[in-house]
C-alpha cells in the first residue's frame, strides 16, 4: 500500500519529496533513487499516468494538484498517458543497481515501461 513509509521525515516533507520525484520521473522516464523510495514513487506515479489516460479537465487539475511543473502535466497528457492506451496497469518497472558508494543505501533504477 503506498504512502505507509515515514522515509525518516515529517509528513510535508515526505509529500514535498514524493511530488518533486514523480515530476521528474514522469519528465524524465526514469530516476536513480533508493528501493525504498522507488517503491513508493510508482504507485503514485501510476496512478497520475491513469488519470493522463482520461483526457478531461477534471483529470488534468487533479495531476497539476500534484505535479509541481505546467509543463511535465501537458508533457502527460499528451504524450506519456496515450502510449499506455492499451495496457490496463504496471506503467513503470523497478530494478535494484546495487548499493551507494557512499552510505551502502540499496539503490534502484525506477523507469516508465
Amino acid at each position: 500500500m503506498p504512502g505507509t513509509r515515514k522515509l525518516g521525515m515529517a509528513t510535508d516533507r515526505r509529500r514535498a519529496m514524493m511530488r518533486q520525484q514523480v515530476t521528474d520521473l514522469l519528465a524524465n522516464g526514469k530516476m536513480e533513487t533508493t528501493v525504498t523510495r522507488a517503491k513508493e514513487i510508482g504507485p503514485v506515479a501510476e496512478k497520475m499516468i491513469s488519470l493522463g489516460k482520461k483526457k478531461n479537465l477534471a483529470a488534468y487539475r487533479r495531476a497539476l494538484r500534484f505535479i509541481t511543473r505546467e509543463d511535465v502535466a501537458k508533457k502527460l497528457f499528451d504524450e506519456v498517458a496515450p502510449k499506455y492506451a492499451e495496457r490496463n496497469g504496471g506503467y513503470t518497472r523497478i530494478t535494484r543497481i546495487g548499493p551507494r558508494r557512499g552510505d551502502s543505501a540499496e539503490m534502484a533504477l525506477i523507469e516508465l515501461v
